[in-house]
């Protein structure tokens, strides 16, 4: 293609979501998700499929063009993975500009910045942050996910320099799962409960939200009474920002923003 090819508007889109990242775990739980809800699991949804995070950001890279046929984007953006991404992402975004907002949406899922949880800081430590993600990726929604936030002690400079990601808990929840080697994995697939009825989904969440606002309340005894709004479907409003808790009201926002998708503002 030219170099004019973020001006381009490709009108013949599919109910089809891309799922970019370089997280198996995360990858699985998304789809496995989307999959086993009624109001989504119709959808197509396209995710790399090796294991390797390496392996994985070169099936990545070979989707750029493919995502000019889909709807929906889910990406990734933690800062572990970002700069690995950011390549493909921004051709991703450059191909697409034309669309965003329109024909295709994107929905963000990462941590927080790095200084989210130091002494005297507040969830409006999160406002530039979401600022630098709306600038480079548009999104309709950003999710934090608390299962990926580390705290800079937590990461080794192995993992940055190998990409390797953390499969253990972050330390703040450890005292919830006082078990040795309760893994991210392990614990994503037991609030996901895969197959079991919807009530036993319900309980999970539930029982997921309630752990989440313990230790956000914990961190932000300050602004307790305002973190509420994390459960809801509209999200927390920080500034001009938004901010919704992964994976709390997650399929509803992949459908809504596939059917107005499928059926743009004239």
């Amino acid at each position: 293609m030219s170099d004019d090819f973020d001006i381009l508007s490709y009108q013949r889109r599919k109910p089809r979501i891309h799922i970019l990242t370089l997280d198996r775990v995360l990858s699985d739980d998304i789809y496995e998700r989307l999959k086993e809800d009624k109001k989504t699991r119709f959808y197509e949804a396209v995710v790399a499929k090796q294991d390797n995070c390496r392996e994985r950001l070169e099936e990545i890279e070979s989707m750029v063009e493919q995502t000019t046929t889909s709807r929906l984007l889910i990406m990734d953006v933690r800062k572990l993975t970002l700069p690995y991404l950011q390549s493909a992402y921004n051709k991703i975004i450059g191909y697409n500009r034309r669309d965003l907002n329109k024909l295709l949406f994107t929905i963000l899922i990462g941590d927080g910045p790095v200084t989210l949880f130091a002494e005297g800081k507040s969830p409006d430590a999160f406002v530039p942050h979401l600022a630098r993600q709306r600038v480079d990726y548009n999104p309709a929604v950003f999710f934090f996910d608390p299962f990926m936030h580390y705290e800079p002690d937590e990461i080794e400079p192995s993992m940055e320099e190998f990409l390797e990601l953390p499969t253990q808990l972050p330390q703040r929840f450890t005292p919830f799962f006082p078990e040795p080697g309760v893994t991210v994995e392990y614990v994503r697939r037991f609030f996901r409960a895969a197959e079991q009825p919807e009530k036993v989904k319900k309980e999970r969440l539930k029982v997921l939200a309630a752990l989440y606002m313990r230790r956000i309340k914990e961190q932000f005894p300050q602004h307790k009474d305002r973190m509420h709004d994390l459960l809801s479907k509209a999200g927390l409003q920080i500034a001009s920002e938004k901010l919704n808790l992964y994976p709390v009201f997650f399929e509803e926002w992949v459908d809504d923003l596939m059917q107005k998708a499928a059926k743009p503002a004239q």
